[in-house]
């Protein structure tokens, strides 16, 4: 007996080893930093909308200029507690404005902060991570460009066991992947391929589309078998529509219906953007009308999901 019980705390002492090191934040390596520049601020303003900061770092409601202060203080009810949007302003005592644009991209591509914490993936550096180290330069340039808003967002609001941080590394191994979620259409047919490329760019990386639109597991990780098939809105109230080509569905909309919509807000049965999704239009109405097309080609190439009740 005495034995088996120095063999069960043994065990427990490697386990708990193991997951420690597991867990621990991940950054970016020499060579990997070395894709990284600080780039054009001009570029960096279409990343920002593509991406869509303002929507959550900027006040509610907030109009014209006023998008441009990204103070924080979102609350994002979520079945895991309460998340609250940081502070990205370049402000140096309560934003990112004392960053290095290594602190950024480590933040973007692998969800740690500057101080060697895990973030919470409601910051969605899980699509981030797909982004190029060009237009997360350019990012970085233009974020810097924007006003200083003082004043720290409140913490987030997790019970336990969401509230234990490190443990988002584990998360983290399991479901942060850099590599794209659909794969790209055999050359020589009837899809502009460049074109689609772009789309897929755009919706799998900077606009992290899957977020809202791909339904999660029990961990909360992406089932990226039934990409942007349609799910639960992650604040728990509604659902968020499938946009995959569906027949009956979403697929009845061509692609300039879909590009026509991302720019004006207006279905092609004349209704008009609603919910969460206006922040999204309003944030893609800034983009070139080529990246809107290329986003409409990508939705109109990628597998149609079957829907089924959950």
């Amino acid at each position: 007996m005495k034995k088996a019980v120095i063999v069960l705390v043994v065990l427990g002492v490697v386990a708990a080893a193991a997951g420690w090191f597991l867990s621990a934040p991940t950054t970016l390596n020499q060579a990997q930093l070395a894709a990284f520049a600080p780039g054009d601020a001009a570029q960096g303003e279409l990343v920002f909308w593509a991406g869509g900061c303002t929507s959550c770092h900027a006040a509610k409601d907030a109009e014209g200029d006023d998008k441009l202060k990204l103070g924080g203080g979102l609350r994002l009810e979520t079945p895991f507690g309460v998340f609250v949007a940081p502070n990205i302003s370049s402000s140096t005592a309560d934003g990112i404005g004392a960053w290095s644009l290594e602190d950024f991209a480590n933040a973007m591509t692998h969800g740690t902060s500057p101080d060697g914490r895990n973030y919470y993936p409601a910051f969605p550096y899980t699509s981030y991570a797909r982004m190029s180290g060009a237009d997360i330069g350019n990012l970085y340039a233009f974020l810097n460009t924007l006003p200083a808003v003082e004043g720290k967002a409140p913490p987030h609001e997790l019970g336990f066991p969401f509230n234990i941080r490190r443990g988002i590394g584990l998360w983290k191994r399991l479901f942060l992947d850099p590599a794209p979620v659909i794969a790209a259409p055999a050359a020589g047919g009837d899809v502009d391929t460049a074109l689609w490329e772009r789309g897929r760019y755009l919706v799998e990386g900077p606009g992290h589309c899957g977020e809202c639109h791909t339904p999660r597991n029990l961990a909360g990780g992406l089932e990226l078998s039934r990409w942007l098939g349609g799910a639960p809105a992650p604040t728990g109230e509604g659902r968020i529509p499938d946009i995959t080509p569906v027949e009956g569905g979403f697929g009845s909309w061509s692609a300039a219906d879909i590009a026509y919509y991302l720019e004006s807000g207006f279905t092609p049965e004349y209704d008009s953007v609603g919910g969460e999704m206006v922040h999204v239009q309003e944030n893609m109405a800034k983009l070139p009308a080529s990246d809107r097309e290329a986003i409409a080609a990508y939705l109109k190439a990628i597998p149609a999901v079957v829907q089924t009740a959950n």
